[in-house]
């Protein structure tokens, strides 16, 4: 892991000259926010070594190094997931490339299906906390002691403070923020009826397929996180419909520029403190 993790950061080295201070992991209809990044050079998956590549639409497949409203950010248009076939090790080992370069944060983000009857379809979720329900977990396995501990907290997934940040970000632009936990399930279906119930009983409000082994490698290298997510549809008894891939990009794409701005203003303020 320690070898290729060095090989992957030499070869980006090589590539630019950005030290980016966060890492920002682009996730369904959010890949446009690339837009918003002064961008130095993109460089597509499969040119990296040990990186796998991206497999889904709308995740785009590049990594993109520049700056952010004078922010140094590293960018993941476009994350891995564990039904595209690759190990949790191999959907986090981006994550372990970006600290490796030098990022002081993680923010991600993602779409996903809300289970909290107060939720509406295009709501902006802060992700406060989650449940692991991947049939695996991205630190199983033989511990690398010089990457973190054998058994990491996780009191603490997500950072308080920059959880205060967004919400105070998001009051300032009248900008609609929900609060809530974050179930990850392996997908690639969506949930059945009874599994959303399944969800809502344990604890969730919203679920996904994604962010949560992203999470627990961040944590376990003590890199604070923040993470948003899009509700694209609901499965709430009463209200579940049909949803395609297509649908829930389309949903996003209309948050988008929310979720930019809320990004944004964070990095700014992040940056500068």
């Amino acid at each position: 892991m320690l070898q290729k993790i060095s090989a992957t950061k030499a070869f980006l080295e090589s590539k630019t000259n950005t030290k980016p201070f966060t890492g920002i992991v682009l996730g369904t209809g959010l890949g446009n926010l690339s837009t918003e990044i002064d961008i130095e050079i993109a460089i597509p998956y499969e040119e990296i070594p040990n990186f796998p590549a991206s497999t889904v639409e709308g995740h785009n497949g590049q990594l993109i190094f520049g700056t952010i409203n004078n922010v140094p950010v590293v960018a993941m248009q476009g994350r891995f997931h564990y039904y595209e076939g690759y190990s949790l090790k191999e959907c986090t080992f981006p994550i372990r490339v970006m600290k490796a370069l030098g990022i002081q944060n993680l923010f991600l983000s993602n779409a996903s299906g809300g289970v909290n009857a107060d939720f509406e379809i295009g709501d902006i979720m802060l992700i406060t906390d989650h449940i692991n329900l991947l049939p695996d977990n991205p630190l199983r396995g033989k511990n690398v002691d010089k990457l973190g501990p054998r058994f990491p907290d996780m009191s603490e997934p997500y950072n308080k403070e920059l959880i205060k940040e967004v919400i105070n970000i998001a009051a300032k632009n009248d900008i609609k923020i929900q609060q809530g936990v974050y179930a990850a399930l392996s997908g690639p279906t969506f949930e059945t009826p009874a599994e959303y119930k399944y969800i809502q009983i344990v604890g969730a409000d919203a679920v996904g397929m994604s962010t949560v082994p992203e999470v627990i490698v961040a944590r376990h290298m003590s890199l604070p996180c923040m993470a948003l997510s899009i509700i694209s549809d609901l499965g709430v008894a009463g209200k579940i419909v049909e949803i395609s891939h297509e649908e829930v990009q389309e949903v996003a794409k209309e948050a988008e520029p929310k979720m930019t701005l809320l990004i944004k203003e964070l990095l700014s303020q992040v940056y500068n403190n």
